[in-house]
């Protein structure tokens, strides 16, 4: 976004409570975000309905998947403080239905409405800090969100569990509500004065607005499918068509001509993107359940679980980054597919042989963790050099979307089978096992299609990023 804003530039005190506002609402959402994985188990167990289990973490991406894409458009519209006070409202509305749900389905609905506004945030923060801060300062707040997952990385899924424990697990969706509120309050004000981009306006808008109704189809198109996974088995064919029919289209117009076959150089990106994410996501929304109701351990040690694969993955990021100038993105990236099929393997393993130190589980999890941090952020980098600077906006909300795809995918599906599994009465061992058959299968295609992806600045001619439309 470039041009004359009809903005108050944000100086001094405002933009140091850009600053703090920017980096407590996202630590909060990073909370919450492996809160709700840690203690899906009590949820589970309080609620019943296992078939929903997927959908809780599934439905939070869907919204976030027409969340991003919300964002951009208010942004050139109204400028970013609008816009981002939605975000904030639908995601506390969010808590509010989480934390009194009578049923899994009332949650899956708070789920997508949490998505929504946390998809609106960050989208909406990014947008802020390249129009608030300098080329210079900008990797330097980059930075500072990334580490803003490291605290509720580390002590986020035990005080959940703690929580949950202690006082219920729907004061994990309550208790965050007065800090939103708090974070809201220092952040919005520098956010209204950033207003509309005056001379984005007249292009962006009917863009955007296509684009979120593309989005939108996408999402629904997904849901269906899921859910024809998922729910009557009779409905399983014409679910499947129907959502096939309504966003298979809309995914080809939003992502690069041959995403949808893995094409070599742009387009294996993207889709690699989502093929990664439906792995690592399959796995780790069912680690707590594995550990729980598959080896009948506790929520604690189930959270540790949690907490040891966020590490993972930034650790595995600190060393991509260490070692990715000499080896390349492509080598970080097969890389990644490479540790993390043994990983989700071990994990399935550990969840079903009752000779298997339960542990291992926790070893799948680091190798898992490993993985995505030696190939998530390459992703992002081979997606700025494959395409030319006017293409970057494009090509990152394609790579967005099929990441946020690519979670719901797979959390959708390991549920479909999770839930299948306990309708015919395997064990929840058993039947988490077999489903992480199909994450361990993607991960095993991302290595061939990791193959086609470029290699070096040499194999590299920038691509059209898009879109039909576009």
């Amino acid at each position: 976004m470039t041009g004359d804003s009809n903005a108050e530039p944000v100086v001094g005190e405002r933009r140091r409570g850009l600053q703090v506002g920017l980096v407590a609402v996202v630590t909060l959402v990073a909370f919450e975000s492996l809160a709700v994985t840690t203690i899906l188990p009590d949820i589970e167990a309080d609620l019943g309905g296992i078939a929903w289990y997927g959908w809780v973490t599934s439905a939070f991406f869907l919204g976030t998947m027409i969340g991003i894409v919300f964002a951009g458009d208010q942004a050139d519209r109204h400028g970013a403080g609008r816009p981002y006070v939605v975000g904030l409202v639908l995601f506390a509305i969010g808590l509010v239905i989480g934390g009194f749900a009578p049923s899994m389905p009332v949650l899956v609905v708070g789920r997508f409405v949490q998505g929504f506004g946390a998809g609106v945030v960050p989208a909406i923060g990014y947008i802020a800090i390249g129009r608030a801060f300098s080329v210079q300062e900008r990797p330097k707040m980059f930075a500072i969100l990334s580490t803003a997952w490291v605290v509720p990385g580390l002590v986020g899924p035990v005080l959940a569990e703690r929580i949950a424990q202690g006082v219920g697990w729907r004061w994990v969706f309550l208790g965050l509500i007065p800090l939103v509120v708090v974070a809201g309050a220092v952040v919005v004000p520098a956010m209204m004065r950033l207003g509309p981009i005056v001379e984005a306006r007249p292009v962006a808008v009917p863009f955007m607005r296509r684009r979120l109704v593309e989005a939108a189809r996408v999402a629904i198109g997904t849901a269906l499918l899921v859910a024809g996974l998922t729910f009557d088995r009779l409905m399983l064919v014409p679910a499947i068509v129907l959502g096939l029919a309504i966003g298979l289209g809309s995914l080809r117009r939003l992502t690069p001509p041959g995403t949808l076959r893995g094409a070599p150089g742009l387009p294996a990106v993207i889709a690699s993107r989502g093929l990664i994410t439906f792995v690592f996501f399959g796995l780790d929304a069912f680690v707590p359940y594995a550990l729980t109701s598959g080896r009948d351990r506790s929520t604690l040690v189930a959270s540790i679980a949690v907490t040891v694969t966020t590490v993972s993955w930034t650790a595995g990021s600190w060393i991509q980054q260490r070692w990715i100038a000499r080896l390349g993105e492509a080598w970080f990236v097969r890389a990644g597919y490479l540790v993390l099929a043994p990983g989700v393997a071990l994990a399935a393993m550990a969840s079903v042989l009752d000779g298997v130190p339960f542990w291992l589980i926790h070893v799948g999890g680091v190798g898992a963790g490993l993985g995505m941090g030696f190939a998530y952020s390459a992703h992002a980098q081979l997606t700025f050099r494959s395409v030319d600077e006017r293409e970057v906006g494009s090509a990152t909300s394609s790579l967005q979307l099929c990441d946020n795809l690519g979670v719901a995918l797979g959390t959708g599906v390991v549920g479909a089978v999770v839930a299948f599994g306990d309708d015919i009465e395997w064990s929840p061992g058993a039947a988490v096992a077999i489903a992480w058959i199909a994450p361990v299968a993607i991960a095993l295609f991302g290595v061939a299609i990791s193959r086609r992806l470029p290699r070096s600045a040499t194999d590299i001619s920038p691509q059209p990023a898009n879109v039909a439309g576009g």
